[in-house]
């Protein structure tokens, strides 16, 4: 990966108000990176190293766009969608990542993401729709199914393989740790994620700019209702990609424009990196004024008595 210069800006402060008095403060670093790698804007470093969390799934997801799987079993973008989600557990969304095993004729006890709490089927974790994706690949490959999750079976090395060569650089260089639903993730910098979602986002790869078309189209799919991601999408048109992950990852792709924004909460706090995103959309002109004060109301007032602001904003490199 190459980059223009690496310049360490100011990092940014989420300020937990109680009737305008500070309570807590969060600490954010972001990146805004082209499709070649080249930081334009950072608020802190761009070589901040995290683990991408579920924000890789949309990349994940190339591996069902990419082998014919989709068109295989007759798989629609609602699938698709729900394959780069991290959704909710609601009935829609669990019958959604049953629908991609019925197809594919894969028994959903091949699931290996975990029941949730309180919930009664693995079909209802966040990760099920990744995870069927993940299976429906391997059916069609004629890959073992019991093993889908290690490191080295097949599905997972094909995905390895498309997100090194996105970054130019050798798979054996990327850092591969266990998410908590038990499929591989990378630790990646910053910068680097912030190039994976302009690469996304930039509309000069047919199987990526599927991916974004479902999850822009099916935004309920993606996360929820109430959700930042869902939100976003849904009220930006067509314009922005979203797709959050654990401990305080957000990312979001310009479409068309092959710019990406991804930002770190250093203590992984959620109500952070969503006051960061609107802030740092709102600077960029991503998001108008109006949508600005939408999503501020919805997720930077908390209650009558708390809210968030941020302090500082995106310098240019």
């Amino acid at each position: 990966m190459t980059r223009a210069k690496r310049t360490q800006s100011a990092e940014l402060e989420v300020r937990l108000l109680r009737s305008g008095i500070c309570e807590s403060i969060h600490r954010v670093q972001a990146t805004v990176c082209d499709t070649r790698g080249r930081a334009l804007s950072i608020a802190g470093s761009a070589d901040l190293g995290t683990f991408v969390r579920s924000a890789l799934k949309p990349f994940q997801a190339l591996a069902t766009t990419n082998t014919g799987t989709l068109e295989r079993y007759d798989l629609t973008d609602v699938d698709l969608a729900i394959i780069c989600s991290s959704h909710q557990g609601t009935i829609e969304q669990a019958r959604r990542a049953f629908n991609i095993l019925w197809h594919c004729n894969v028994d959903p006890a091949y699931l290996q993401c975990p029941t949730p709490n309180g919930k009664r089927s693995p079909l209802q974790h966040g990760c099920s729709g990744k995870h069927a994706g993940m299976l429906a690949v391997c059916r069609q490959r004629h890959w073992p199914l019991e093993t889908y999750l290690q490191p080295k079976h097949p599905v997972q090395q094909l995905i390895l393989s498309k997100v090194a060569e996105m970054l130019k650089m050798p798979p054996d260089e990327l850092i591969v740790a266990r998410d908590d639903c038990g499929a591989p993730t990378y630790y990646m910098e910053l910068g680097q994620i912030a190039t994976l979602y302009a690469q996304l986002a930039s509309g000069d790869n047919l199987d990526m700019e599927r991916i974004v078309r479902a999850m822009t189209h099916h935004p309920e799919m993606v996360a929820g209702e109430g959700h930042l991601d869902t939100e976003l999408m849904r009220m930006t048109e067509g314009e922005l990609v979203s797709k959050s992950g654990a401990e305080g990852i957000q990312c979001i792709g310009r479409i068309g424009e092959g710019m990406g924004l991804a930002i770190k909460v250093i203590d992984g706090a959620k109500r952070a990196k969503y006051a960061v995103a609107i802030q740092l959309l709102k600077q960029m002109g991503w998001i108008t004024p109006t949508q600005s004060e939408t999503l501020s109301d919805q997720f930077l007032t908390l209650d009558e008595y708390r809210r968030l602001e941020v302090v500082g904003e995106l310098s240019l490199v």
